[in-house]
């Protein structure tokens, strides 16, 4: 078992500093659109973000509306953590697992340093519990341990997420920051209440994998095993046919999640086992900010073309 304060203490010396500097201290370029109060309606403009449109106001008047809001001192973030058997698969530097908890420390000791709350709602097959929001380095460490002593499954139903996202929304009662944080190895369906989600609460997926579950080495026979059901199959990783259907594959469905995550208006960050964790923290602060400049530019210059 591992310890949470080593854990933390390792972060903040091998991540978090190094983020300091090369984010100077603007973590909002992370945060964007988070932590706000209503302020008014006005009618829709182009380069808005859709995910504020009010839809019954919208509904009445028969023109779209969005909603305009001040930023709240006080943030309220939330880690909906899918911890199924699938994520403790890798075979680069480390499991998917592992990955999932560093992130999760790493961006809840940024958030609360600033005062901010944090929560999880926790799913394996179930949802396996709740961690209510609070502040505080107590906080990060609580979340931490409880991640560690979550045991790892053997076997478990098939993955629903959308279980996961239906909690989240009897859960969270308050606008917040949301960060969805899977392999997205699951049943159809979750794309609907993820939709829900976003109409009320800024969302970024966070898409965990290992580069084996996008290209198969050329190893040659291998018995592979369903993680959550047990099933085996016998392959041969010498077919060269094999391995290129195996590739499309891995292509179909990585389109199919992008464009889920585009329908819902949803920023996502995909983080491999083999990937340099700041270096992809900070490649995602830079992207979300560059599209902040260009939807302001864009609303600016249709509001003087009007």
């Amino acid at each position: 078992m591992r310890d949470p304060e080593a854990i933390l203490q390792r972060l903040d010396w091998t991540v978090i500093r190094r983020l300091d500097g090369l984010l100077q201290g603007d973590y909002r370029t992370l945060f964007r659109g988070f932590g706000l109060d209503l302020a008014e309606l006005r009618e829709y403009q182009v380069g808005d973000d859709v995910r504020y449109i009010d839809w019954n106001v919208t509904a009445r008047m028969q023109t779209p509306y969005i909603r305009q809001y001040n930023e709240d001192r006080e943030v309220s973030a939330w880690f909906l953590l899918d911890l199924s058997p699938s994520v403790d698969f890798g075979t680069v530097n480390t499991v998917k697992r592992n990955l999932l908890i560093d992130f999760v420390g790493v961006l809840a000791r940024l958030l609360t340093r600033h005062g901010n709350r944090v929560g999880a709602v926790l799913y394996g097959g179930a949802v396996q519990g709740v961690v209510p929001a609070r502040n505080g380095k107590t906080q990060v460490l609580h979340l931490i341990d409880t991640l560690l002593e979550q045991p790892r499954l053997t076997r478990s139903p098939p993955t629903d997420l959308a279980v996961l996202l239906n909690a989240a929304l009897r859960v969270l009662q308050r606008r917040s920051l949301v960060f969805l944080i899977s392999d997205f190895i699951s049943r159809p369906g979750w794309d609907r209440p993820l939709n829900m989600l976003t109409r009320r609460h800024e969302v970024i997926a966070i898409r965990l994998f290992d580069p084996r579950e996008i290209e198969l080495p050329d190893i040659g026979p291998v018995y592979m095993e369903d993680a959550e059901t047990g099933e085996q199959i016998y392959l041969d990783t010498h077919d060269r046919g094999f391995r290129k259907r195996f590739i499309e594959a891995a292509r179909r469905r990585e389109w199919e999640l992008r464009s889920a995550f585009s329908r819902a208006g949803v920023d996502a960050l995909s983080l491999s086992t083999e990937d340099d964790l700041i270096k992809e923290i900070v490649r995602f602060a830079t992207l979300r900010k560059q599209r902040s400049i260009v939807a302001r530019s864009v609303a600016k210059s249709s509001a003087k073309q009007r």
